[in-house]
């Protein structure tokens, strides 16, 4: 059973903006921390920003550039990416989990692909 939904990726310029969202399951959405990690190739998979029910968290790469919000009328998470960077080029992966961010994830998405060229 799939329970995370990712949409949104494509290829964009340098400077440019796209905007992610992952459909969830009403128990996954309502109950489990949310995030966006991506993974570059060669690189190890990095978590770009999660939210929960008391806040936000963001990685210092993606800070006042990237923006995670949840849509409880459609339960889904969004991840709004402006100013792009071709550094920002990876697959990008919904996750739920409960053990905060530095913890396990239970649940992923498929993933989506986010290219940036300069």
């Amino acid at each position: 059973q799939v329970q995370l939904v990712e949409s949104g990726g494509g290829s964009v310029q340098a400077g440019g903006s796209l905007r992610l969202s992952c459909a969830a399951s009403e128990r996954i959405f309502s109950s489990y921390l949310m995030g966006w990690f991506r993974q570059a190739p060669g690189k190890e998979r990095e978590c770009v920003g999660a939210i929960s029910r008391s806040g936000t968290y963001y990685a210092d790469s993606v800070k006042e550039r990237f923006t995670i919000s949840r849509d409880h009328a459609k339960n889904t998470v969004n991840l709004q990416m402006n100013s792009l960077k071709p550094e920002d080029t990876a697959v990008y992966y919904c996750a739920a989990g409960t053990q905060g961010v530095h913890g396990r994830w239970d649940y992923w998405g498929q993933g989506t692909q986010v290219t940036v060229s300069s």
